[in-house]
């Protein structure tokens, strides 16, 4: 399965305690993730993660893109829904991308764990493509 992480400032605490706790389920998935949230996750636990641009910058068009051509499974953003974000348009635009596609999406810390304990249990995903 193919798992992009995302995370905005506030929230990488979050994405890095939600990798350290997943880390065996995430290891035996390929893994994308917009390049700070990337770095700071491949720092703490060594996974393996394909760095895209920085969300601002162009990250999250990036893994739109991908959900758009059938490339990714399931997406992990831990959004901060309190902070104002500069490419907001980005991120509603991969939001609905996730509703289109019917791609599984994670906004926030529970729900992530909900995802990657399901992963874990093998208890739900088995994502079917169109």
């Amino acid at each position: 399965m193919k798992i992009a992480l995302i995370a905005h400032d506030k929230k990488k605490p979050e994405i890095i305690s939600l990798a350290k706790d997943y880390k065996d389920i995430l290891s035996q998935h390929e893994l994308y993730a917009t390049g700070t949230t990337g770095t700071m996750i491949m720092g703490e636990t060594k996974l393996d993660i394909h760095r895209l641009k920085s969300g601002p910058l162009g990250g999250d068009q990036q893994i739109g893109a991908m959900l758009a051509n059938g490339e990714i499974d399931l997406i992990i953003f831990l959004r901060d829904p309190l902070t104002a974000q500069p490419h907001e348009p980005d991120v509603s635009a991969l939001l609905r991308l996730c509703d289109v596609q019917k791609i599984p999406l994670a906004t926030n810390e529970t729900s992530g764990r909900i995802m990657l304990e399901s992963l874990k249990n093998k208890s739900f995903f088995e994502v079917t493509k169109e």
